[in-house]
């Protein structure tokens, strides 16, 4: 299990260790929303179930997201909990240089139409206080009781 801040390097970890490991990957960002515009969260259930299909699908996986309240679903499941705490300068900077993700916009144009916004986002990491926070992230680091590990840089 992968979480961490946007753009703090999430998806690259997993499909690394999918391809190096030969693990299912499931990135939240997939099934956390409704299709369309404006973004709307989908309903908790509809996410745990669809979650509850990966898991029985696949018995070897990387999951990633930013979702706390979908990573707790997850983390009786987990042998392994990555937190990517990265400075929030050096997770602005990963945004900027992010390939086009085409699993989430129609074209790079689309993405980068997006990226005031993200950046915006990213900023906001340690002053919020939802699901997607920093203090979210560290509170399921801090009580998550199996093998973890903090990463705190690109390197």
């Amino acid at each position: 299990m992968i979480i961490g801040n946007s753009a703090s390097g999430k998806s690259t970890l997993a499909k690394r260790l999918a391809r190096t490991e030969a693990l299912a990957h499931l990135d939240l960002d997939t099934l956390a929303w409704k299709p369309g515009l404006p973004p709307e969260r989908r309903s908790l259930e509809d996410s745990r179930q669809d979650i509850t299909g990966f898991l029985e699908d696949h018995s070897d996986w990387v999951i990633e997201g930013c979702y706390a309240d979908l990573v707790e679903l997850v983390l009786a499941d987990a042998g392994e909990l990555i937190f990517l705490d990265l400075p929030i300068e050096t997770c602005i900077e990963n945004a900027k240089r992010r390939p086009w993700e085409p699993h989430k916009y129609e074209s790079k144009a689309a993405q980068d139409e997006n990226l005031a916004m993200l950046l915006d986002w990213i900023s906001q990491y340690g002053e919020r206080s939802d699901t997607f926070s920093r203090a979210a992230h560290q509170k399921i680091y801090e009580s998550y009781p199996g093998q973890k590990i903090r990463i705190t840089s690109n390197q």
